[in-house]
């Protein structure tokens, strides 16, 4: 268990560290029109993550998506709670390693999300919650698919970081895309300490959305997935013959004329 959670502490870290570092030299720096390389380096570092945590801890780094493996029943409780706080640790680590990027310069932003003035489309904080929801949703809700089978473990990081690549195309300019509370509230942290508190005012909704998101996915996947079982592994094949032990057709003339 302790492995599984320093797993997830420092798999945390690194997404904040990499995908909120984007965003913040990125979009908070002027450059609207690069939500695509944000968006992508979100997912490749969740695709990173996936081949090298994966098999330690699941390579969850977010607590909407440990919430909705708490809810699929294939988490206990215990392993929840260790796991959420080791995430909210590593992101806020992860915020703070994005000090080091200011050395000799300035931080232009954190990768924060936010609503009203914080939005590129000044969307309200009902409409950010919803759109955090039904993002979330849809992100956990590949993670239960891909993952309900074993045979399916080799391609299951592309596919949920192609889908967190997918949810963040939509939702950058909307809140910055959050589907992670741990995300939100590391960035937030470090934007305080910065000096700039209106992220931890809003941190809340980018909290409480994802978590519902998440909750709701898994039990969709409950009931449309309950009939999906994992296929069983091949059975081995069968020695093949060795050739000392196959007659050949002169051995058998060679019997005959005896």
């Amino acid at each position: 268990m302790v492995k599984k959670c320093l797993a997830e502490f420092l798999g945390t870290a690194v997404l904040v560290t990499f995908g909120c570092g984007a965003a913040a030299y990125g979009v908070t720096a002027g450059d609207t029109g690069d939500y695509v390389g944000i968006a992508l380096t979100f997912g490749l570092v969740i695709v990173a993550l996936a081949y090298s945590i994966g098999n330690v801890s699941g390579c969850h780094v977010n607590p909407a998506v440990s919430t909705g493996m708490l809810v699929l029943g294939k988490m206990t409780p215990g392993e929840y709670c260790g796991y959420v706080v080791s995430q909210f640790l590593g992101a806020i680590v992860g915020s703070f390693v994005m000090f080091c990027f200011a050395i000799g310069g300035t931080i232009p932003g954190f990768g924060t999300n936010g609503y009203g003035s914080a939005s590129a489309t000044n969307i309200s904080a009902a409409g950010a919650f919803m759109t955090e929801i039904i993002l979330t949703f849809v992100f956990v809700f590949a993670i239960c698919g891909v993952t309900a089978k074993a045979s399916d473990s080799k391609v299951a990081g592309l596919v949920i970081g192609l889908t967190l690549t997918l949810v963040h195309l939509v939702g950058l300019p909307l809140t910055g895309t959050s589907v992670n509370p741990a995300r939100s509230f590391g960035a937030a942290v470090g934007a305080a300490v910065y000096g700039n508190t209106l992220p931890i005012q809003q941190v809340w909704v980018f909290i409480l959305a994802p978590l519902v998101g998440g909750a709701l996915a898994a039990l969709c996947w409950k009931f449309l997935g309950s009939d999906v079982k994992d296929e069983p592994a091949p059975a081995p094949a069968a020695p093949a013959p060795s050739a000392s032990s196959t007659p050949t057709k002169s051995s058998k003339t060679k019997k005959k004329r005896k």
